[in-house]
């Protein structure tokens, strides 16, 4: 019963949650439920008109941004806005992310592969250069970089994508041990979810996995009950 409590509070009181690609799939199914239960959320996406639908959906006082992350220029800007208005993020989730159209990685053009690297590895750096600053002054937080089955295993023709997941499992691993203590960093593998970019390499096959809104009431708490101890540990939702 004592634990039961326990989890119970953890997930209750309210955070200040960063959420990057916070407009679609996985990142849209979070910030509903995490906003359904009672936290504030701070969101970006790249879709003015997606941005400004979904921050008249949600309301105050969350906030929503067009915020491209590849650019450290953008990601400075509104961390220092949102940092300035809201206080230092409880919860930060490096979500945003690009896949390559399925083929061999000869195939895949330099543009494509360079879009990949840039958002899913450089934007997750840019994220966390402008944010983990004001975490660490503040002596608390959890860091989630989302990771993939794909960056503990690999698959043909997505090579660039299973790149960037491995890389972000390293990276991650590497910053929980810069953290001070009372902070985490945890690279996420959310398991295997009905969204658009698992069908450019499921196909219609991906309508057998959950959608993201029910994947979400179990991710959601189990983001919630991340903690220190579980710093530098790689993780997978259910």
């Amino acid at each position: 019963m004592t634990n039961r409590i326990q989890n119970a509070a953890s997930t209750s009181r309210q955070r200040r949650v960063v959420i990057t690609g916070v407009t679609r799939g996985l990142g849209l199914a979070m910030a509903e439920e995490f906003v359904r239960l009672g936290h504030v959320v701070i969101g970006c996406g790249r879709s003015p008109k997606a941005i400004v639908e979904l921050a008249s959906s949600l309301g105050a006082p969350h906030r929503l941004d067009v915020v491209d992350v590849t650019d450290d220029g953008q990601v400075r800007a509104w961390a220092t806005e949102e940092i300035k208005a809201q206080g230092a993020p409880d919860l930060l989730v490096n979500n945003a992310a690009l896949v390559n159209q399925n083929a061999p990685l000869w195939q895949v053009p330099a543009q494509e592969f360079d879009a990949v690297i840039d958002v899913n590895i450089k934007g997750v750096a840019n994220v966390i250069r402008h944010f983990v600053p004001a975490m660490v002054k503040a002596g608390q937080g959890v860091i989630v970089n989302f990771s993939s089955g794909w960056g503990r295993s690999t698959n043909a023709e997505v090579a660039s994508y299973c790149a960037t997941k491995w890389a972000i499992e390293g990276l991650t691993r590497a910053l929980a041990q810069e953290l001070p203590k009372g902070m985490a960093a945890v690279p996420l593998n959310p398991g295997i979810i009905d969204t658009d970019m698992l069908r450019t390499s499921f196909g219609d096959a991906a309508g057998s996995y959950p959608s993201p809104q029910e994947w979400a009431k179990l991710a959601v708490p189990f983001l919630l009950r991340i903690s220190p101890k579980d710093s530098g540990k790689p993780l997978t939702v259910g």
